[in-house]
């Protein structure tokens, strides 16, 4: 191989879902695989996501690739990681009645289409509900039955998948180490080195950010997984912005305190946008906005006339949310395919690996664009474009079938709780991180029995897991910590467990 002496086979920057998702494949395909990440896993728009896995129905009349491809991914995914997924179910109500009943019948249509590919996803046939129904199953839909706009057409309902994006990433990072895989976190690449300008790619500098220490990794590839920052990165390997140029697209997310709805429901803002609420494990979520991006992308921040658009257009539907409690926001920006003049909510969801020995840089790739939800299916072409650069043996992908971390078995919550005298609420969480590894976090509580202390009781979280994700998970800093375990992220904001953290 072209790697041989060298002390990588390739060097991923990026710890997104993406970066860590090809430090995997390429670990289980036997290469030597080194991944940097210059903040925490999941920093950016992996871990600030909507949090599904989904199709996308949005994209079905624009770009159906973009939707057959990530319902084929989400079947995969909720095959190797079936403790992090959970059913989301959707409204999508209209009317008034007299003036919608031609719509209905399209949206009607339009979801039949989107019904073929649910069985890619496990998920269920749309169904079409009247206006009694929807009152059933959300009698807050715009005030009410008896309320002004009180009469509806009816609506549709259908199904997608949520997940915590943070834990998948982790997940994928964990499982590339333990297949040889070396990940540095707070680590910045500072250069990609190449023999000469318009050289091959040799090794890259790079500098621990919390140590200070600087160092050289020698490798023959490098994949530039930076999402939103990909430009910045080709910049460290002597290329220009447009050889990875993107679009960044920023998106944020409002989070209430509570489930305040059993389903997502969709709604339109003031000037027609799609947008949506979703309960989301034990809070809701309120997204997303889609905005050209200018700014720091280390600093991106919800601001205050995006929180009030989004709570108006959702209040338009649900009125009751705007007295509901907001503990919060995500924000986070989209590595979008660039492309010069849509809209920013047309532009496409797609992916593309790119070879840069077009750019005069022989062994630089570049992941360009894609969701949360085809991550693995990217993951895979990007690993297949590495092997046949690197001569290095064919061997076939196994992330569709080769379980994740904590995905191989399933562990009774109940029983957990019993056997080490927890509350089930607690265990349930436990599992639901970690999936059949909780049983590894219990073995410390058996033998710590202290470490069963909540720590966060709003998730709930114990000081058994804390110390777990720092020893196991690579935690380095109370947000490392709360990436992993939503420590802090509940109704109190940390404010009763990130000093004990």
């Amino acid at each position: 191989m072209k790697s041989a002496g060298r002390d990588s086979d390739v060097v991923i920057i990026g710890g997104g879902v993406n970066g860590t998702g090809v430090a995997r494949d390429a670990a289980l395909r036997g290469l030597r695989v080194t991944l940097f990440e210059r903040n925490d896993i999941a920093f950016g728009a992996s871990g600030n996501s909507s949090g599904m896995i989904h199709g996308g129905p949005r994209y079905l009349s624009s770009d159906p690739k973009v939707t057959r491809v990530s319902c084929i991914d989400s079947g995969h995914i909720q095959a190797i990681a079936p403790h992090l997924l959970f059913r989301v179910p959707f409204l999508v109500p209209i009317g008034p009645e007299g003036t919608e009943r031609t719509r209905i019948e399209l949206v009607d249509a339009f979801f039949e289409a989107y019904d073929f590919y649910q069985p890619y996803k496990h998920g269920k046939p749309h169904a079409r509900l009247s206006a009694d129904e929807l009152f059933q199953l959300e009698p807050g839909l715009f005030g009410g039955p008896g309320g002004a706009k009180g009469k509806l057409a009816g609506g549709i309902t259908f199904d997608e998948w949520g997940i915590d994006g943070s834990r998948l990433c982790v997940a994928n990072a964990v499982d590339a180490i333990e297949h040889g895989a070396s990940v540095h976190t707070h680590t910045s690449v500072e250069e990609i080195l190449r023999d000469a300008p318009g050289g091959a790619v040799q090794g890259v500098r790079a500098r621990n950010l919390l140590t200070g220490k600087s160092f050289v990794v020698t490798t023959s590839a490098v994949v530039n997984a930076t999402g939103a920052w990909g430009s910045l990165t080709a910049k460290a390997g002597g290329l220009g912005a447009e050889a990875a140029r993107v679009r960044p697209g920023k998106g944020i997310h409002v989070v209430f305190d509570r489930r305040l709805t059993n389903y997502a429901i969709l709604a339109k803002t003031i000037d027609d946008r799609q947008i949506f609420i979703e309960p989301w494990q034990n809070v809701t979520v309120l997204g997303t906005t889609d905005d050209d991006y200018y700014g720091d992308l280390d600093d991106v921040r919800a601001t205050t006339d995006e929180v009030r658009y989004l709570q108006q257009g959702i209040a338009s539907v649900l009125p009751g949310v705007a007295n509901a409690r907001a503990i919060g926001t995500t924000a986070g920006v989209r590595p979008t395919l660039y492309d010069y003049g849509p809209n920013e909510d047309e532009l496409s969801r797609d992916h593309r690996v790119v070879d840069h020995v077009k750019d005069g840089a022989p062994g630089l790739f570049s992941m360009l664009g894609g969701k949360l939800a085809s991550y693995r299916i990217f993951s895979e072409q990007a690993t297949d474009a590495l092997m046949v650069y690197l001569g290095a043996p064919v061997v076939p992908c196994r992330t569709h079938v080769a379980f994740l971390p904590g995905g191989e078995g399933k562990v009774s919550s109940s029983a957990l709780a019993e056997d080490l005298g927890i509350d089930r609420v607690c265990s349930a969480r436990l599992i639901y991180r970690h999936g059949s590894r909780a049983t590894e976090i219990a073995e410390r509580i058996k033998s710590r029995p202290l470490e069963a202390t909540v720590i966060c009781p709003c998730e709930p979280v114990m000081e058994a897991e804390v110390r777990y994700v720092i020893e196991r998970e690579m935690a380095a800093t109370v947000d490392d910590v709360a990436r992993r375990t939503r420590l802090g992220l509940g109704a109190c904001g940390g404010m009763r467990c990130a000093a004990r953290c």
